[in-house]
């Protein structure tokens, strides 16, 4: 059997032993610890505009902590994009509100703003409170954030930015992470850089950072003993998982250009093949390309998406479909929707190619000569 192909393995820079061994030879083992200080401090210079950060366990438990921040309670509606992975959704329900999904729109695969706009003034039309308004950058892809922090202040509505998957990338020079009120992280094993899991919560506002590792400390007051005034959680970062994090930042502009090189060569491969088209880059837009995603028309390609992802699993390739939006799941079927049929389109041809930056050009031909056998049928 061939070698396996991953969609996107974790690569090691050589640099995490050294933090680690570190804690190991001082004992740092417990959850706290310079190696937590330290990652901080590193995702706090490296995303630049007054950014504070707090390193939890996942970027779920970011995205649950900021809800609890910007005062999201029971029953209040939470905007939130259809077009991304459950978590962002899940931790709608964490707090007891109720998410409405809105549609992406073609440029950029993110929520509409002009949807987006239409949602928030029939819902309030309805007597629905707005608790946040909830968009992602899918696949490093920034949204149109810039146009949905506009309508968020328009209407005095909070964004809480998912950038789970974008570290590195940019609009006009600003890092996503560092445009909501609230913004979050992930580190999980697939993404541009791990710790293995963990996420972290980032703000301009240093007071939501000084609260978030409060609550995921278990909120424990300040007291000789036990003394605990709010409910909290057990969230935060391991030393040892930071550790690997300040090792991986020190790659982390060279996992980009990696991640960038993987799409070019990916595009420069495929793009003339007809039926076959890739995500650009709108104007100002820096996309770290954590993932290289197309989308495949079969009328035009004579295949479609899935007979791509059998064939490529066939040779021992693992491959994705885009993310199945959050108003299709059954768990949220019966949730507030307002839609273009942009994100049905997207999950119906879109595929998520292996995009590891271990990957060499020969595993990216292997990739290639899957689509190339499924063209000339």
């Amino acid at each position: 059997m061939k070698s396996k192909i991953w969609l996107s393995p974790p690569h090691m820079g050589g640099l995490e032993d050294r933090y680690i061994k570190e804690a190991f030879s001082t004992n740092w083992i417990a959850p706290l610890g310079p190696n937590v200080n330290g990652f901080e401090n590193d995702i706090a210079l490296y995303l630049g505009n007054h950014s504070h950060v707090a390193a939890l366990i996942s970027g779920t438990a970011a995205l649950h902590i900021g809800l609890i921040l910007l005062s999201v309670n029971s029953g209040d509606e939470v905007i939130c994009q259809t077009m991304t992975f459950s978590a962002t959704a899940n931790a709608i329900s964490y707090v007891n509100a109720v998410p409405v999904f809105v549609d992406s729109e073609s440029d950029t695969w993110n929520m509409c703003p002009e949807l987006l706009e239409k949602t928030i003034i029939e819902r309030r039309q309805l007597g629905k409170k707005i608790g946040a308004i909830l968009p992602v950058h899918l696949y490093g892809m920034p949204a149109k954030i810039n146009e949905i922090v506009e309508i968020g202040k328009k209407y005095g509505i909070p964004v809480l930015e998912d950038a789970a998957e974008s570290l590195g990338s940019a609009v006009y020079g600003k890092q996503c992470g560092t445009f909501g009120d609230i913004s979050v992280l992930s580190f999980n094993g697939n993404k541009i850089i791990t710790t293995s899991g963990g996420g972290a919560l980032v703000s301009s506002n240093e007071q939501y950072v000084n609260d978030a590792r409060f609550l995921a400390s278990q909120a424990r007051d300040e007291a000789p003993h036990y003394q605990h005034s709010h409910i909290g959680y057990n969230y935060r970062l391991s030393n040892l998982c930071a550790g690997v994090g300040r090792g991986q930042m020190e790659v982390l502009e060279l996992r980009i250009k990696q991640k960038r090189d993987i799409y070019d060569y990916y595009f420069e491969k495929l793009h003339s093949i007809s039926g076959i088209s890739f995500l650009a880059e709108p104007e100002g837009y820096f996309c770290n390309r954590w993932l290289t995603t197309i989308l495949v028309e079969p009328e035009v390609a004579g295949f479609t998406r899935e007979d791509l992802r059998i064939g490529l699993e066939a040779d021992n390739i693992e491959s994705r479909p885009l993310w199945k939006p959050m108003h299709l799941q059954p768990i949220f079927q019966n949730s507030p929707a307002y839609l273009n049929g942009t994100s049905n389109r997207l999950f119906e041809k879109g595929l998520c190619l292996p995009s590891g930056t271990g990957m060499s050009h020969a595993d990216i031909d292997r990739v290639c000569d899957v689509v190339f056998g499924l063209s000339r049928k």
